[in-house]
C-alpha cells in the first residue's frame, strides 16, 4: 500500500482542519509515493519506538505527538526533535501524527476516556465551530451525479456520521458566451437558457482545495458557477474534551481509584474533596487546565485532565473534584483509536501496538 493511502484516509478520518492553530498534525517524515508494509503505532516518537519499528519490520510509525512543532532551517542532530527525523530518514520509516485533531474529532482521545470509564450521555465539552462552509455549484441536470458523486469521494457531504449529504431544487440558469469560448451547451454570442440543479452540501476546510478540483474536473462547463459560504454550526459530536454520565454515582475516593486503575496513574493529584458523589464526568485528555470553567459550567461533580496548574486548583472552590491523571496517562489509548480506525478501512493492512511505554515522567 502506498504511504499516501493510508496519510488520505487519516488526514479525512481525523480531520487535519480540526487541529489547534499551533499544532503540527499529518505527515511528519516521507513519500507519499512511498510503499508501506506495515506500520507501528504509539503516543511518541523515540529512538526505543523506531529501534522497535525496524525490529518488528515496520516502515511507518503512526503516532499522537508530532515529531515537529516549530519550524526546521537546520538538521544537525543538536535537539531531541532533529535526532529522531535523522534517525528516521536514515532508516527509511514515515512518520505521521495526529495530535489535537485527535483530541478534537468525535471518536477522539476524551471519547475513549469516557469509553474506558463507562460514561453515557456524551456530549463534547467545548463544541467545535467555525470549521464548516457550504458549498452551492448549479449543474445541468445530465451532469448532477456525476458531479455530486465526484465532490463526495473527495470529502464532501459529511454530517456527524452521515455522509453523501445533500440537497437539490431544480431551475433555470442563464449566460452568454463570449468569443474564445467554447460553450458545452448553447451557441457563441447568443442569451441561453438551461435547466441546471442547486446542489448544496457541506464541506470541511481542509478538503475544499480537493473538492473544488473534484467539481472542476467533472462539471461540463468551462466556468461552473459555485459558491462557498462559511458557516458558524456546530460539527456533531466534535469539539475539546467530552461530558457523560456515570450509571451509578460514586463516592469521590472510589472514583478516584477508578481511574488509578483504568489508567494505570501512579499519582493522581486532586483538588480538595467536595464531600458530594461523582454522577457528572468532565473530560480532557492532555493538557486541559483552562477548561476548568467549562467543566463546572457542564454541571460536572468531577473534572479528569493533565498539567494542571497550582493556582488553577482554587478554581474548583468545593464546586467540582479536579483530578490531574497525567500527560501520558490520560491520553494513552489514543493509541487503540487510530488502531481501529486502520483496521476497519484496511482489514488486511498489518498494523501494530508499540510495547514501548514512552512516558518520560517517572514516579518516586
Amino acid at each position: 500500500m502506498l504511504l499516501k493511502e493510508i496519510t488520505s484516509f487519516l488526514d479525512s478520518a481525523i480531520p487535519l482542519s480540526f487541529q489547534e492553530n499551533w499544532d503540527n498534525s499529518g505527515l511528519q517524515v516521507g513519500n507519499f509515493d512511498k510503499d508501506i508494509s506495515s506500520a507501528l503505532v504509539t503516543i511518541d516518537v523515540t529512538r526505543e519506538v523506531i529501534d522497535e519499528a525496524l525490529a518488528k519490520g515496520c516502515n511507518l510509525i503512526i503516532s499522537h505527538h508530532p515529531l515537529i512543532f516549530n519550524g526546521i532551517k537546520q538538521l544537525t542532530g543538536r535537539n531531541f526533535t532533529e535526532r529522531m527525523l535523522l534517525t528516521a530518514l536514515k532508516n527509511d520509516i514515515a512518520v505521521y501524527s495526529a495530535h489535537t485533531n485527535l483530541d478534537i474529532a468525535g471518536n477522539g482521545v476524551s471519547m475513549k476516556m469516557a469509553e474506558k470509564l463507562g460514561l453515557k450521555n456524551l456530549k463534547p465539552l467545548i463544541p467545535l465551530r467555525n470549521k464548516l462552509s457550504k458549498l452551492v455549484v448549479f449543474i445541468p441536470e445530465s451532469n448532477l451525479e456525476k458531479v455530486r458523486e465526484a465532490i463526495f469521494a473527495a470529502g464532501a457531504g459529511f454530517i456527524g456520521l452521515y455522509d453523501k449529504c445533500s440537497f437539490t431544487a431544480e431551475g433555470t440558469g442563464s449566460f452568454r458566451a463570449g468569443e474564445g469560448t467554447n460553450p458545452f451547451v448553447g451557441e457563441k454570442g447568443k442569451l441561453h437558457f438551461e435547466k441546471e440543479v442547486r446542489l448544496e452540501t457541506v464541506i470541511f476546510s481542509h478538503s475544499k482545495g480537493r473538492i473544488i478540483k473534484a467539481l472542476l474536473d467533472s462539471h461540463p462547463y468551462e466556468e461552473p458557477a459555485y459558491d462557498i459560504y462559511a458557516l458558524e454550526n456546530d460539527i456533531p459530536g466534535a469539539g475539546l474534551g467530552c461530558v457523560g454520565d456515570l450509571t451509578d454515582p460514586v463516592p469521590e475516593k472510589r472514583f478516584l481509584e477508578m481511574l488509578a486503575g483504568i489508567f494505570s496513574a501512579e499519582g493522581i493529584k486532586y483538588s480538595q474533596l467536595t464531600g458530594n458523589g461523582i454522577k457528572k464526568v468532565a473530560l480532557c485528555g492532555g493538557a486541559g487546565g483552562q477548561y476548568i470553567t467549562d467543566a463546572i459550567s457542564s454541571g460536572a461533580d468531577a473534572y479528569v485532565s493533565a498539567d494542571i496548574r497550582y493556582h488553577s486548583y482554587f478554581e474548583a472552590a468545593d464546586k467540582i473534584l479536579i483530578a490531574d491523571i497525567g500527560h501520558f496517562e490520560s491520553e494513552k489509548f489514543s493509541t487503540e483509536i487510530l488502531y481501529d480506525l486502520i483496521i476497519k478501512k484496511f482489514p488486511t493492512f498489518a498494523v501494530r501496538f508499540s510495547a514501548v511505554n514512552t512516558n518520560p515522567i517517572n514516579y518516586f
